[in-house]
Order: structure tokens, then sequence, then C-alpha cells
């Protein structure tokens, strides 16, 4: 995602673009899989933990981000949807049991759940859970 994408998508997101969450979000973007908040912090070791953890919150807000409970912590990964009411990024994830990383299943759309009246969904979490090809491969060698 180049700069112009980034500025482009904090606004349609009502988040105001300032260097740190410029930063950010640009490394958050740059992995191109849901990353934990040791990562960030060990990957944008100029930024306070602080910062860090407020601008997280407030992507998260904004629907800017969401948070995937992976059995080992929560990850954070930048949204697709260009919309700060709500995140119309649904999609499965992978869990990798033996290098620990979590990935995006983009074409793996969260199955509709119908729930008994008076219930409200807030987030889901479509989690699978195995080995990673680059694991499988090491682990065949």
């Amino acid at each position: 995602m180049n700069e112009y994408d980034l500025l482009h998508t904090l606004g349609e997101h009502g988040v105001r673009p300032t260097a740190n969450r410029l930063l950010i979000a640009r490394e958050m973007a740059a992995a191109g899989r849901p990353m934990s908040m040791t990562e960030l912090e060990d990957a944008l070791e100029t930024v306070d933990k602080s910062i860090i953890s407020r601008t997280l919150a407030q992507f998260r807000d904004h629907h800017l981000v969401h948070a995937i409970e992976d059995g080992a912590g929560i990850r954070y990964e930048l949204c697709h949807s260009h919309d700060e009411e709500e995140d119309g990024d649904l999609h499965a994830h992978f869990y990798c049991e033996r290098c620990g990383k979590t990935f995006c299943m983009e074409n793996i759309p969260v199955p509709a759940v119908t729930l008994p009246q008076g219930y409200q969904v807030k987030t889901v979490n479509y989690l699978l859970k195995g080995i990673c090809p680059d694991c499988a491969r090491t682990q065949r060698a």
C-alpha cells in the first residue's frame, strides 16, 4: 500500500493522519498478515509502546483494524473495508501451531450464523489451526 492509499484509507475511516499513525499503518500493511502488539513494538523501536497501544485502540474504534484472537494472543490487521461504522472485512484466519504466525484467508468468508432473538453480534473470529506451508516443508526435509 503506497503513501497515498494509506492517507486515503485513514481518511475514509475518520482517522487524522499523524506521523506515528502513518508509521504504524505502513508497518501493518507491509507485514501482509496480522501482527501482535509485540511484533509491532519490535518493528517500530522508535515509537513508544503507549503510542502504539493508543493508536491500535483508535484504529479499532474507527474500524481501520480488527483484532484476531488466535489462541496465542491478540493480533491486529488492517481492514480492507472502507467504512468507519462497521467492519465489512470478515474472513477466516489460519494460525500455524509451529511458527506461531497468523495468516489471512481472504478467500474464505466467515459463514453466516443465525442467533436467537435479542443477541447482537459485534465481532466474529473464524480461526483455523494447523501447520502453514513453510513449516510443513521444513517438517518434511
